[in-house]
């Protein structure tokens, strides 16, 4: 119990520090080594096996983060890498504009705008799949789809809010949570992708589209809002932008990944990694086709290079640290008395499910990160399934789900804080519009998760 006090205590001050803008990495590895100093004292056990430990407790700590860099940076951490790096060179190609423009194209077709606005979230979040930049893609469809949305009629905050919520659902193997639930559960993230997010992603875009239209409607009513057709001016179209053939590029990763997998061709392997670096290749060929400079096109490779770098320094750090903090958790037995305690009430499988999941989504609302809370919580949910006699999966999907959906009712997350910027209206606002929405898609996981596989 001590521990679990400690932990507690800790855990606050953790993200308290965090709501203030102090740096995350750093405070989630200092509270995860504070956590396992203390864990020496309090359980005694050694925090390394004896093969790996320097044979003094206090190095062992920092000999743990070592462990976790070499390991992370190899594995998880190249995939985080490759994707960011693709991600940044199809932004700089303009390939990713021309997937938007073709799949908005068929939403100016309807009148209805509320309708519009529902199917613009689905549209959206099928986007995300191929555009994992939450913060990227909210800014496209700011270019685009928003002046749909108010030339049909609706308010500014109702398209910002939707807009801000379309990448709630981490899917698919280009999201870094996606990635490492997979990988917590022991699963090709194409199985993950395909047999679990799948089936529980399409009730959840269900209802967050219809909630999308039935709350944005009421809002923009009790404001006074007077739905009338308006006419946006665009800012133009660049002479310079590629072709619509150019919107293949995004998906090409995703295909390669699906079509070389256990779902299609077994035969031939193709891991996330390789998909990311093939599809650059591929997408300089249609560079030096486009623009004839053979010089300038093996130069742009440097954007690659520099969406990975960025990444490193920003998400893989934030995944070593997150581990470092589970690590403390679980060295000080705070976990294990969680789950005691969970057994002896007769929480189960599924009530365990609901207090992680609900940690997460406390802990992404006040982060306002996705990231943050999945990347320190999601190592846990492994040993915890295990003693309660569940498949990892179970645990992991509406964790991984949650996060991605709460942060989006955080005002000080950065795609709410970019696209209100745009629309120059509160981030408060777009996240009040977005409360029930997310509070159904967290409903909906985890009923889902429970039907589907029956926990």
């Amino acid at each position: 119990m001590l521990g679990l006090i400690i932990a507690i205590i800790v855990t606050v001050i953790t993200g308290y520090l965090i709501i203030k803008k102090y740096k995350a990495q750093t405070v989630l590895m200092v509270a995860g080594s504070i956590l396992m100093a203390c864990s020496v004292f309090i359980v005694g056990k050694p925090l390394l096996a004896e093969k790996a430990a320097t044979g003094f407790a206090g190095f062992d700590i920092f000999k743990y983060m070592t462990t976790i860099f070499q390991s992370r940076t190899a594995n998880l951490g190249m995939i985080i890498m490759a994707v960011a790096g693709f991600t940044r060179y199809m932004d700089k190609i303009g390939a990713s504009k021309s997937l938007v423009k073709i799949c908005i194209k068929p939403l100016q077709m309807f009148h209805a705008p509320y309708i519009v606005l529902g199917f613009g979230y689905i549209v959206g979040q099928i986007l995300n799949i191929f555009i994992p930049s939450a913060s990227g893609l909210g800014l496209l469809l700011m270019l685009t789809m928003y002046h749909i949305l108010v030339s049909l009629g609706v308010s500014k905050e109702a398209a910002t809010a939707m807009i801000a919520t379309a990448s709630c659902l981490d899917l698919g193997p280009g999201s870094g949570n996606a990635t490492l639930a997979a990988k917590n559960a022991g699963l090709d993230v194409a199985i993950y992708f395909a047999h679990y997010q799948i089936p529980v992603a399409v009730c959840v875009m269900a209802v967050v589209a219809v909630s999308h239209m039935i709350m944005q409607k009421y809002f923009d009513k009790k404001q006074g809002h007077v739905v009338e057709k308006k006419v946006i001016e665009s800012s133009g179209e660049n002479g310079d932008e590629p072709g619509k053939i150019y919107a293949i590029l995004p998906v090409l990763p995703l295909i390669l990944i699906l079509a070389f997998s256990k779902l299609f061709i077994s035969s031939i392997k193709m891991d996330v990694i390789t998909a990311m670096i093939l599809s650059v290749f591929v997408s300089m060929g249609f560079e030096l086709v486009r623009h004839g400079n053979l010089k300038e096109v093996m130069k742009s490779i440097q954007t690659f290079f520099d969406g990975m770098g960025t990444q490193f320094a920003t998400v893989v750090t934030l995944v070593v640290a997150g581990e470092v903090f589970a690590k403390g958790l679980t060295s000080i037995g705070a976990i294990d008395t969680i789950i005691s305690y969970a057994e002896h009430s007769g929480f189960g499988g599924f009530g365990m499910t609901v207090v992680m999941t609900m940690v997460i989504v406390v802990s992404a609302i006040v982060m306002g990160s996705g990231n943050a809370p999945f990347f320190a919580f999601s190592a846990l949910a492994p040993a915890v399934s295990e003693k309660l006699g569940m498949h990892a999966v179970l645990m992991l999907l509406p964790m991984q789900f949650a996060a991605g959906i709460a942060r989006n009712v955080s005002p000080i997350t950065a795609v709410v804080v970019a696209v209100s910027g745009i629309s120059q209206i509160s981030p408060v606002e777009v996240a009040k519009r977005s409360a029930v929405p997310m509070a159904l898609a967290i409903i909906t996981t985890l009923a889902c998760t429970a039907l589907f596989w029956q926990f």
